[in-house]
This record gives C-alpha cells, structure tokens and sequence, in this order.
C-alpha cells in the first residue's frame, strides 16, 4: 500500500473561483479537479470555502495552585442545540495582520481575562473544519497566577461579554468528560494539560 501524503497542493486544478458573499467573512465558490487513489482524474467538481483567517487559543493554567481559567460567553452557532448557547471556552483570538500566534495569545489574555501569561507553551495547529473553511487554531497552555483571576470582561464596542471562572484542573477534566465543555479548543487543551500534568507543575513549579 503507498504511503499517507503521496499528493500536495501542486495536484489540485483550480478551473474558476468566484467569491459569493464578502461581509466579515468571505464565502468563496470553487470548481476544482484533483487525481483520485486508484490513478483516475476526479470530474471537475464544486465546492464552497468559508474564509477565515487563524486564530489562536490558549488555556491559563496555575501550576502552584492547579487550577485553569474558562471563559463563558454566548456563542451563536450553538443555538438551536439542548444546550446553552453560553460556552466553557479558553482565552481566544483571530490573528490580526503581523501579529504572531504569541502576541495574540498576550493581548487576549489582558482583554478576555486580565491575565499575563508568564511563559506559554504551544500545544499544536489544527484545522477546525477543512472541509468547509480555511481557519487554522494556534493553541497554546500559558501560565498564570490565578489569585484574584475571574471576574467580567470584553470589550463593549466588539459586543463582548465575557465572565471568566476560576475551576480545578480536575472540574475542568470532569467538564469535558460529562459534555459540560463541547468545543474543540477546550477539549484538545484540557485533554493536552491532563497528559502534561505532572510535567508542568514540575517545570513551571520550579
């Protein structure tokens, strides 16, 4: 059997892209071709590609006290679900022109939390939904001091509005086994953090 990644971007046909919708995002319409597995070429087919810069993520843990700072706030796409539209989140971002997934990560700390981050560690890169949109997730853990974290937060002109929960490590874990916490990011980072425990309250400890 061959192996994974036998083609790249360089084996995709682009025959026309149009651009459907542009508002805060842009919706993009393709009709493509690419070789298929068994050395046929696919008919030309289309698709529509939401386009949506990166963004990045980052959990705040304290080593000393073990304990993360969570993020609720009303999320739209959640609506019309049984659950609250109101989200267990992390500290989160779009990545601005120029700015590294690291200055994201410190300028979302202050706004959405009144965090600093005192060292960060990157988790991975993901796609959150490569099927549909371009978006990539930079996801970080970075470490914090959570005496006297928590509290209201956002910023007023971006409809923001943000309360910020001071939780043990393992309420966050029992969050995401029971389904209290449901989003990607916070599952993959809450996931990540319970692997590494032992780990950062060593090094970040020290």
């Amino acid at each position: 059997m061959p192996k994974p990644f036998q083609f790249n971007a360089n084996d995709i046909k682009i025959e026309k892209r149009e651009t459907v919708f542009q508002g805060f995002f842009r919706l993009d319409k393709l009709w493509l071709t690419h070789p298929r597995f068994d050395g046929r070429e696919m008919p030309i087919f289309t698709r529509e590609l939401f386009i949506r810069g990166d963004a990045t993520c980052v959990i705040p843990y304290d080593p000393a006290r073990d304990e993360v700072v969570l993020l609720e706030q009303f999320r739209l796409g959640a609506l019309g679900r049984d659950q609250s539209p109101w989200l267990l989140e992390l500290v989160a971002g779009m990545n601005e022109d120029g700015e590294s997934p690291e200055e994201v990560a410190r300028r979302e700390g202050q706004e959405e939390a009144g965090l600093t981050f005192s060292r960060l560690e990157k988790v991975c890169d993901y796609l959150v939904s490569p099927g549909g949109t371009t978006e990539m997730v930079h996801l970080y853990c970075g470490q914090v001091s959570t005496a006297g974290a928590g509290g209201l937060f956002g910023i007023e002109h971006e409809h923001e509005d943000i309360r910020a929960h001071v939780v043990s490590t393992d309420e966050a874990i029992a969050m995401i086994q029971d389904g209290r916490i449901n989003n990607a990011a916070a599952i993959i980072a809450i996931q990540w953090l319970q692997l590494n425990h032992d780990r950062l309250r060593r090094e970040w400890s020290a």
